[in-house]
């Protein structure tokens, strides 16, 4: 169902290590598919049709030099379109037949609009529509890669509605966009529909009416992937897509230098309009969160966070001081349930010297200090009834008095409250006073759990994998396919406190390993993966990766774990994993991984990266 297309890729370098390792251990094809799988490739045609490709690609690639010429408009390039004679074009239109006189005409109009059209940002999208005009295309995209978070996000798109776009978030690795993207190679789909790697993250398709094909090839320059172009198609056969795959891969190269200007100011205006700095994550709960702190930051009205522990209603309230016109201003934060009883008032509005055993000298409370600014008063659902009936006072008359003072205090506080407690009941049961209640509701905003957020999950995880390794000195860590599945089936009661936590831990025992899998997450994670498989046997998951994917991983897992412990010595490890030192040396080539990094990190030394 799902291809990368090798006869394509047979002109490009293949690496000693990859050929030393197919050798050792030669994938079996079968020779015939069953009908049931309508997306498999027929063995006794895959000669044929791989010169064809070869011969095809070849001369696609001599046309490419010159388009490509006409959009650099270099010296060098000037000279391959010198190149590309008549004949050279003829024979490529011969081969292909009226499609190849489409895809040439085609590839033209693209490259005369790469070289005439000055803003990026148009550029990309009359390419998609010049496609959509060519081709059997339903919809399109142009994702590039974030240079500052490494997030891939649709930049440019044909068909999809600003909402759908906005979903359009990947990290490396992660569907079929993020593979394309980590690989370097294209790949298509027959039926999307039987492939369970693609996410169809946007939400723009109806799978379960209509079926379609899939490209996606990556945009690379100076050898470097910048991004993927990826195409919808109404269902085709297998040839067809292979000559559609050639030629969008030569689109994205003739979109090199586009796509990378497009990289370089992605993060400027990627900020996301609305989205408030510190948060992480473009779902559609958490945009309508987005929206609603954007609008009431810009009055003065006190605002209600509510919502589970963990959640992040203090980088909420945060995010409305620092877009309120106070933000510049001092920000106040207490956490009501912290403090006894006995203190509240204390913290809140400070005391007199000698107001009471201890009072050695005058003390300003939060109101006093936080005057002109803000002050954020977390759990307050956990304040006494006194301790109320004082808040409720401040809040009418803008003036209180320190403890055991006498003289009033004027005061211009915007007050955030926030808990996780449903203070509609406590007001029911009397524990909590009604005109308070009234007072703080003014402009409520409810701050969802995680389990609700599942497309921020993983874009989540990501960053602050990237805070921790960042911390200990480390910059190529990554989260495995299986740690991918784990993390969005787990149903996080700690919110992202606990997410946080986890990828803390999962860097700290991560060794000298670069990937995180599932043994390094907590114990917790396993437990709820063993009772939900066992609850719903029958259920079904879509799987992030293939299943060859998942026994390389853990392959590559087993064999860092016996380097270590054998201090970097190939034959002690070669034993305890039952290989010969041959057959070790090719698996450690297929996963660069080096002895001599293991040798250092047993003498204290740093590790190579």
């Amino acid at each position: 169902m799902i291809y990368e297309n090798k006869a394509f890729r047979q002109g490009r370098t293949e690496s000693a290590g990859a050929r030393d390792s197919l050798k050792e251990r030669p994938e079996e094809r079968p020779k015939e598919h069953p009908k049931e799988h309508p997306g498999a490739r027929p063995q006794e045609k895959a000669g044929a049709r791989s010169e064809e490709s070869a011969a095809q690609a070849s001369l696609f690639a001599q046309a490419m030099q010159g388009l490509q010429g006409q959009a650099k408009g270099s010296a060098e390039a000037k000279n391959a379109t010198g190149a590309l004679n008549d004949t050279t074009i003829m024979g490529a239109m011969t081969a292909m037949g009226s499609r190849g006189v489409t895809y040439l005409s085609l590839l033209y109009d693209i490259a005369r609009v790469l070289s005439a059209t000055p803003d990026v940002k148009d550029c990309l999208d009359q390419v998609l529509a010049l496609m959509a005009g060519r081709l059997h295309m339903m919809q399109g995209t142009i994702t590039l890669v974030s240079p500052r978070t490494g997030e891939i996000r649709i930049e440019a798109s044909y068909g999809l509605k600003p909402s759908e776009r906005s979903r359009g978030h990947y990290l490396q690795g992660e569907g079929i966009i993020g593979h394309v993207v980590q690989s370097g190679e294209p790949m298509y789909i027959s039926r999307v529909s039987e492939e369970p790697r693609f996410l169809n993250r946007t939400r723009s398709r109806d799978l379960a009416r209509s079926d379609i094909s899939y490209i996606c090839v990556p945009i690379r320059l100076n050898q470097q992937v910048v991004g993927a172009l990826s195409v919808d198609r109404l269902l085709a056969e297998e040839v067809q897509l292979e000559e559609e795959e050639q030629l969008l891969f030569i689109i994205a190269m003739l979109l090199g230098y586009a796509a990378w200007e497009a990289q370089r100011k992605m993060d400027e205006h990627n900020a996301m309009p609305g989205r408030p700095s510190g948060f992480i994550g473009n779902s559609d709960v958490m945009q309508r969160v987005y929206a609603q702190i954007l609008q009431v930051s810009q009055s003065q009205a006190t605002v209600f966070l509510q919502g589970e522990s963990g959640t992040g209603k203090e980088l909420a309230a945060r995010a409305i001081h620092k877009a309120s016109a106070r933000g510049d201003r001092r920000f106040e934060a207490i956490n009501c349930a912290a403090l006894p009883e006995s203190l509240i008032e204390s913290e809140l509005f400070g005391h007199e010297k000698g107001a009471f055993t201890g009072a050695v000298a005058m003390r300003k409370g939060c109101f006093e200090l936080a005057d002109g600014g803000t002050l954020f008063l977390d759990e307050v659902g956990e304040l006494s009834l006194m301790a109320q009936a004082k808040l409720l006072r401040v809040l009418q008359e803008r003036s209180f008095e320190r403890l055991g003072g006498t003289v009033p205090i004027n005061v211009d506080v915007r007050l955030i409250t926030a808990t996780n407690r449903n203070l509609e009941e406590m007001v029911e049961q009397g524990t909590f006073r009604r005109d308070l209640y009234y007072r703080l509701n003014v402009f409520p905003i409810v701050l969802p759990p995680l389990r609700d957020r599942q497309d921020d999950i993983l874009p989540l995880a990501h960053h602050f994998v990237q805070k921790f390794a960042a911390q200990a000195g480390r910059d190529d860590v990554r989260i495995s396919l299986a740690a991918m599945d784990m993390l969005q089936r787990y149903r996080w009661p700690g919110n992202i406190r606990e997410l946080e936590n986890a990828m803390e831990r999962a860097v700290l025992v991560l060794g000298t390993q670069h990937l995180i899998l599932p043994q390094h997450l907590p114990t917790a994670m396993h437990v709820y993966a063993g009772q939900a498989q066992t609850s719903e046997p029958g259920a079904q998951r879509r799987s992030q990766g293939t299943l060859q994917e998942h026994l390389d991983e853990l392959e590559k897992a087993c064999i860092v774990d016996a380097m270590e412990a054998s201090g970097g010595q190939i034959a002690r490890a070669a034993e305890a994993l039952g290989l010969t030192q041959r057959i070790l040396g090719l698996r450690l080539r297929k996963y660069k991984i080096s002895y001599k990094d293991f040798r250092r990190g047993r003498q204290g030394g740093q590790i190579a990266k």
